[in-house]
């Protein structure tokens, strides 16, 4: 069987081939319900079989949910139509037929199988583990044997091996070919011996594959552990030591967070349209009629949006910090009824507008640069405060949420925390995220110690991880 050439003329053959497939991927890993395995088929009737490309791409296109498993369906499926001739996905029958058996011998080895399986237990676990193909990958699949393997399984793979055979029912197996032997012998004489011989190669190719199944879960087990490990070691690091590539993966964690965030908020606020049940309501409406009919009566609750103002500072010290979060609040925009940015280092500059109209790594470059404030001054938080009071506190009102992201070092200037005092009494909130760990507050030139007094909430924020629950907490 080959994908080239032109489409089988039995549909029969069509259907028993791609059915091992979806259970060959099956055995992969990839979850494929009864409709999709249709759908599978239809589309093989609408492709074809003469481009084994597009039978992939369409298949893929059903069975494969996340962009990074394709690799490994490339795989798997180009590994199951690896060949033009797949002795290893041939019928039973169609094996034995290849290493010169007669059709004779053959029917004679059909009629026993019935014989044996009326009166041998084992026969059936027999047929199923020489049949191998769809079948076995279907026993493997629902044995349970996925959820049993972990990344610390490398020593018990012969265990395990061993315990899925017994499960499967390979000892019983071997005994029910001792007895087919005996008959096949008396059936055949010579030839019965040969067949029984083949029989047998065939019982330990069953096992072969069950150990490969087995080696493949538990390798699929490390390479996930890996990952997590991977992911929450860069979760973990802290901004400033995170690489090139690291800096991309947090980024993109940190859209994904931010997506999460917004379809939630798109869940309630549908919920919110629908209301909730009003049990006063509803019994003072059912005393009208004696309760019937019985209606619901649903109250809304209104949901205001609250606004937002992100204060960000960019010098040097705490840049890395200031780009997750300005990424974190160009991509959350629909959370905020409002969402004003101010960048600052010695003087403070709005970058609402900019963030409005440029993508985020442009904008964010252009307030790095030195386009909205100068870079190279020193930090001055005192001059910083009292020009957003004087020129936008009016601005913040009981719906307002104030974050200040900086690291409090006033380079020995003036801190000005009754500032905070001012922009607090207006604001709903006012939350202060350091890059800096507590235990550096007030050490040298950091004036963190006095501004957290005046804070509703100050968070450490040295990582994405800090970073996520410090967002959670700011929603």
């Amino acid at each position: 069987m080959t994908l080239a050439g032109p489409v089988l003329p039995d549909p029969r053959v069509i259907v028993r081939v791609f059915d091992e497939l979806l259970w060959a991927l099956r055995r992969e890993g990839f979850e494929i319900s009864t409709s999709q395995a249709i759908d599978v088929l239809r589309i093989v009737g609408a492709l074809g079989l003469e481009d084994r490309a597009n039978v992939r791409d369409g298949i893929a296109a059903i069975v494969v949910h996340r962009a990074r498993d394709r690799a490994r369906f490339n795989v798997a499926f180009d590994g199951f139509f690896a060949g033009d001739v797949l002795p290893g996905r041939r019928t039973l029958w169609e094996r034995l037929t290849a290493q010169g058996f007669a059709t004779q011998e053959l029917e004679a080895l059909r009629a026993l199988l019935d014989q044996l399986a009326a009166s041998r237990p084992g026969a059936l676990a027999l047929a199923t583990l020489l049949t191998r193909g769809a079948e076995l990958d279907r026993l493997l699949a629902i044995s349970g044997v996925s959820r049993a393997i972990d990344a610390s399984s490398g020593l018990q793979i012969g265990f395990q091996t061993h315990r899925i055979l017994g499960q499967l029912g390979a000892g019983r197996a071997r005994q029910a070919l001792g007895d087919l032997r005996t008959l096949l012998v008396d059936a055949l004489g010579p030839r019965g011996e040969v067949l029984a011989d083949a029989l047998a190669a065939e019982l330990e190719r069953s096992d072969d594959e069950v150990r490969a199944y087995v080696r493949r879960v538990h390798d699929a087990r490390v390479s996930e552990l890996e990952s997590e490990r991977g992911h929450h070691r860069v979760q973990t690091t802290p901004f400033a030591a995170l690489t090139d590539a690291e800096i991309e993966e947090v980024r993109r964690s940190v859209r994904r967070f931010a997506e999460r965030l917004r379809g939630g908020a798109r869940v309630r606020a549908r919920h919110a349209r629908r209301g909730v049940i009003d049990a006063h309501g509803t019994l003072r409406r059912a005393l009208r009629t004696g309760g019937v009919p019985f209606d619901l009566v649903r109250k809304r609750r209104r949901r205001d949006r609250p606004k937002l103002v992100l204060l960000c500072d960019v010098s040097d010290s705490v840049r890395a910090a200031a780009c997750f979060l300005l990424e974190f609040t160009y991509a959350a925009q629909e959370l905020f009824e409002r969402a004003r940015s101010f960048v600052f280092v010695s003087d403070l500059g709005e970058t609402t507008r900019l963030f409005a109209r440029a993508p985020v790594r442009v904008a964010i470059a252009q307030a790095w640069g030195g386009g909205v404030v100068p870079t190279s001054d020193n930090s001055n938080y005192g001059r910083v405060l009292r020009s957003f009071e004087a020129r936008h506190l009016r601005e913040v009102d009981r719906r307002t949420t104030v974050v200040v992201l900086g690291d409090g070092r006033t380079n020995h200037h003036d801190a000005a925390p009754e500032v905070l005092d001012r922009i607090r009494e207006r604001a709903r909130t006012l939350i202060w995220l350091c890059p800096e760990p507590r235990g550096q507050w007030g050490q040298g030139d950091s004036a963190m110690a006095r501004y957290a007094p005046h804070c509703t909430a100050v968070y450490e924020v040295r990582c994405a991880a800090d970073l996520e629950s410090a967002a959670r907490a700011l929603l």
